[in-house]
C-alpha cells in the first residue's frame, strides 16, 4: 500500500497512540473533579496545554481545546461575529477557504451579517489590493487560511498582517490546519494574528481533537455553554487522553519539520517533473510559495474521482482536492476561484506527502500513472 493522502489525515505516531492508551487507562479522572484523581487529571491537562503553547511560542492561557478544525473555524467566525456585532457586521474571508470557514460565513450572512469573499489570482494567492479595497469601517473580521488544502498555496499572512497593522478593531483569524509542522510557525502565527485554528489528525495526532489560539485580551462568544470548562469558553469535559496525545504529536512533528520539508520537496519535484512529461496532464500546484508536500494535477478528460479509483486498484491512495467535500463530486473550489474552467477543475486530484513516503513509492506512483495514462487514452 502507498498512502499519498496525508492532507486528508495522517497516521498517528506509535508514541502518540501509546500516550493516549496510557492516559486513558491510568489518568481517567475528570479534570473538574475536586478529589485526587481529578487533581491528577487537571495537572496533566495544564501540562499539555503549556507544552502546546510553548511549542508555538504562545502563552498557555491562549490555547483552548476543541474537537478539531471544523469546530475551531466555526467557533472563531461565529464567536467573533456575535461578540463584535454591536461594532459592525462586515466579515471578509478569502474565496478559497475550507468549507468549515465558507459555510460558517454563509450561515452568518443569513443571520444578518455582511460577507465579502476576497479574490485570488490565477495561482491561488490572495489579491492583497482587492482585499484592502474590501475593508470598511464596519469590518470586524478577516479570515484567511495559511496553506490552501486543495492546492498547497501558502498565503501571504505577513503581508495581510501588515495590511491590518493599523486596524486594531478588525480581528484576524488564520486557519492553520494545513500549515502546522509543514511550514515555519512564524510565517502564519504573526504578532497580528488574533485567532488560529488547528487539528490534531493533520500532524499525526488523533481525530476528534483540535485547539484554537486566542490572543490574550481578545473576546469571543462561546458556542458551548455548560460546566465552565476552558475558562468558560468551551464547556464540555476535556478529552484528556487525546489532548496529551496531541501535545506529543505536535512536539514530534515540529522536531521533524525540517526533515519533512526537505524530503517532501524532493519527492514533489520528482513527481512534478515526471507528470509534466505527459501532454494531457495539467499541473495546478507550483513550487515557490507552495507547501512542499502538496501536488495537485489533472488528467485531461478524466474526472478526479475516476483517477482516484484507478490508483486505488493498485493500492495507491490519493484524493480529489478536498477530503471533506470529495464525495459531493464538485469541482475544486480553489481552482474555480482561480478562474480554471469547471471542466478542467473536475479532473483535479491531490497528492499529499509525508516523511513516511519515500522515493521508491514515488517511482511506483509514476510507473502506475504511465499504465493508467495508456488505459485512459480513448477517453482523452
Amino acid at each position: 500500500m502507498i498512502y499519498l493522502d496525508n492532507s486528508a489525515t495522517t497516521r498517528p505516531y506509535q508514541e502518540v497512540l501509546a500516550t493516549y492508551q496510557e492516559v486513558a487507562s491510568k489518568i481517567w479522572g475528570n479534570p473538574s473533579s475536586l478529589h485526587q484523581l481529578g487533581t491528577q487529571a487537571s495537572r496533566l491537562l495544564a501540562a499539555s496545554r503549556r507544552q502546546i503553547a510553548e511549542l508555538l511560542g504562545k502563552k498557555e492561557e491562549e490555547i483552548f481545546f476543541t474537537s478539531g478544525g471544523t469546530e475551531g473555524d466555526n467557533w472563531v467566525l461565529k464567536g467573533v461575529a456575535f461578540e463584535k456585532a454591536q461594532f459592525g457586521k462586515h466579515i471578509i474571508v478569502s474565496d478559497i477557504e475550507h468549507p468549515a470557514i465558507k459555510e460558517a460565513a454563509l450561515w452568518l450572512k443569513k443571520q444578518g451579517f455582511e460577507l465579502d469573499l476576497a479574490p485570488v489570482d490565477k495561482q491561488g494567492f490572495i489579491d492583497l489590493v482587492a482585499l484592502a479595497d474590501l475593508i470598511r469601517p464596519d469590518t470586524i473580521l478577516v479570515s484567511v487560511m495559511a496553506v490552501n488544502n486543495e492546492l498547497g498555496s501558502i498565503q501571504p499572512i505577513q503581508a495581510i498582517s501588515d495590511l491590518l497593522a493599523d486596524k486594531p478593531t478588525i480581528s484576524f483569524h488564520v486557519d492553520a490546519v494545513q500549515a502546522v509542522s509543514k511550514i515555519p510557525t512564524q510565517t502564519y502565527l504573526t504578532d497580528r494574528v488574533d485567532f488560529a485554528s488547528f487539528s490534531s489528525h493533520k500532524f499525526h495526532g488523533l481525530r476528534g481533537l483540535g485547539f484554537v489560539y486566542i490572543k490574550s485580551g481578545k473576546k469571543i462568544t462561546p458556542l458551548l455553554h455548560g460546566g465552565g470548562q476552558e475558562v468558560g469558553k468551551r464547556a464540555t469535559t476535556e478529552n484528556l487522553a487525546a489532548i496529551a496525545a496531541t501535545a506529543k504529536a505536535l512536539r514530534i512533528s515540529l522536531e521533524k519539520m525540517e526533515d519533512f520539508r526537505h524530503k517532501t520537496s524532493q519527492m514533489k519535484s520528482v513527481l512534478q517533473e515526471g507528470l509534466a512529461a505527459y501532454p494531457d496532464v495539467t499541473i495546478f500546484s507550483g513550487q515557490d510559495q507552495f507547501a512542499p508536500h502538496i501536488l495537485t494535477f489533472g488528467l485531461k478528460g478524466v474526472r478526479g474521482e475516476v483517477l482516484v479509483h484507478a490508483f486505488e486498484n493498485y493500492e495507491i491512495y490519493i484524493s480529489t482536492t478536498s477530503a471533506c467535500s470529495s464525495k459531493a463530486g464538485k469541482p475544486a473550489g480553489t481552482l474555480i476561484a482561480m478562474g480554471v474552467p469547471a471542466k478542467l477543475a473536475t479532473t483535479a486530484v491531490r497528492i499529499s506527502l509525508d516523511l513516511e513516503n519515500d522515493m521508491s513509492q514515488i517511482e511506483q506512483f509514476l510507473t502506475t500513472f504511465k499504465i493508467i495514462y495508456q488505459q485512459t487514452k480513448k477517453v482523452r
